[in-house]
């Protein structure tokens, strides 16, 4: 994953649910990835479509997601939903 990329991620995971527009928020369910993609560009098609992977609506409810400190990456987590 390219650094400009990876320096986004890391700033949107800070992201406090009491500062976010529920009504600017992108539904998961709207988001579709084509899989024929490299995984590099898998990834980064998600990114722009979800906007922020740490904060999004599914339905009516918005997602803080947060990922364990057991030294799985982003990256990895994104592949694994993804794939």
């Amino acid at each position: 994953m390219e650094t400009s990329l990876k320096t986004m991620l890391e700033a949107m995971k800070d992201v406090q649910l009491e500062s976010v527009d529920a009504d600017n928020l992108t539904d998961i369910k709207d988001v579709s990835v084509d899989m024929k993609l490299p995984k590099e560009e898998r990834i980064a098609d998600f990114v722009r479509q979800i906007g922020n992977p740490y904060c999004f609506k599914c339905g009516k409810f918005i997602v803080k997601a947060k990922f364990s400190e057991n030294g799985i990456s982003l990256e990895d987590c994104l592949q694994g939903i993804l794939l």
